[in-house]
């Protein structure tokens, strides 16, 4: 091995990066998952958790991320780079699944996401710390998903899942009930604004946006409980082996290409942008998809596939640009 700062002790210290961060997230799906085993939380644990995550925690945690946010940092090839590629990504998917597989709207909304919506959270802040040494570069993405892609996702799925005979005022408003888009919405007025939230305000939101992540894993394991992933029949294999290749393969081409070719990004930028463009399907959208009661077995067997195959492809990414 070469002395500290050589090629063969930045692949050793990516690697090892790699395998913390998974581990972070692999250890509470278990304990979700030993849990629904065990029958502790009740039959209907997932469902309630999920609920508990989308209506309360996850915008929690958006308020508290945007309101105390610096927008200076959105405007970087990070941003640039995480916004084109996960556009693309999800827009081929939606495109490919409503031609080759005649889904529908909710479901289409779902496959893209799960292609497209990063694990930035509760994956990309350990990867980014632990792989490229700083949490900032997975800030603009996270950024770019809670104020651009989730609304987007959100009231297509609030307008193709409405019930029949909704009036126009329902269709209208649908987007605006929506409390993830509320939150944020009202999390970046602040920010615009540049009023400090008082911390006697700020701090239960923070508390329980503290409970999202750890959250929406957890829920994630409970849903593993009594299924088989992939299973004939049960999962829809074509759509997350499309979302799947588009998530892993794709993206990360693109971020490439992208970053090398249109930005001019070379060394660890290049290496940075093409690392947080393989990180896996986030298990938000397994938490969305639970939340209107479509695509569930999509985006949880997504998520779970393009987990285990973001490992060696972060490995494999290490090994080419470092």
């Amino acid at each position: 091995m070469k002395r500290p700062g050589g090629a063969s002790y930045e692949w050793v210290n990516s690697v090892s990066g790699v395998v913390a961060g998974f581990t972070v997230i692999f250890v509470i799906i278990a304990i979700g998952f030993v849990l629904g085993r065990r029958g502790t939380l009740g039959s209907e644990a997932q469902t309630v958790l999920s609920r508990l995550v989308f209506f309360v925690a996850t915008p929690a945690l958006l308020f508290d991320a945007l309101a105390t946010s610096d927008l200076a940092v959105i405007f970087s090839p990070n941003l640039y780079v995480a916004a084109a590629t996960a556009f693309a990504v999800a827009i081929a998917y939606f495109v490919i699944a409503a031609l080759w597989l005649k889904r529908s709207v909710p479901e289409l909304t779902i496959g893209a996401l799960s292609a497209g919506y990063v694990n930035s959270a509760n994956l990309g802040i350990p990867i980014a710390v632990f792989v490229l040494g700083d949490a900032s570069f997975v800030a603009p993405l996270l950024l770019f998903q809670i104020v651009v892609l989730s609304p987007i996702a959100l009231t297509m799925l609030d307008l193709s899942t409405m019930r029949a005979g909704a009036s126009r005022l329902d269709t209208l408003t649908a987007p605006f009930k929506n409390p993830i888009v509320l939150a944020g919405a009202a999390g970046l007025a602040v920010a615009v604004s540049g009023w400090t939230v008082p911390p006697a305000i700020l701090q239960p939101f923070h508390l329980l946006g503290g409970a999202s992540v750890p959250g929406a894993l957890l829920a994630f394991g409970l849903s593993l409980q009594g299924v088989r992933v992939l299973e004939k029949g049960t999962s829809p294999r074509r759509d997350v082996a499309l979302a799947s290749v588009l998530k892993i393969v794709v993206q990360p081409l693109l971020a490439y290409a992208m970053g090398r070719y249109l930005l001019g990004l070379d060394g660890h930028a290049l290496f940075a942008v093409v690392v947080v463009a393989a990180l896996p399907t986030a298990q938000n959208v397994f938490v969305y998809a639970s939340a209107y009661g479509r695509g569930m077995v999509l985006s949880r067997d997504s998520a779970l596939v393009t987990t285990l195959a973001s490992i060696p492809a972060i490995g494999i990414i290490a090994t080419l640009l470092t």
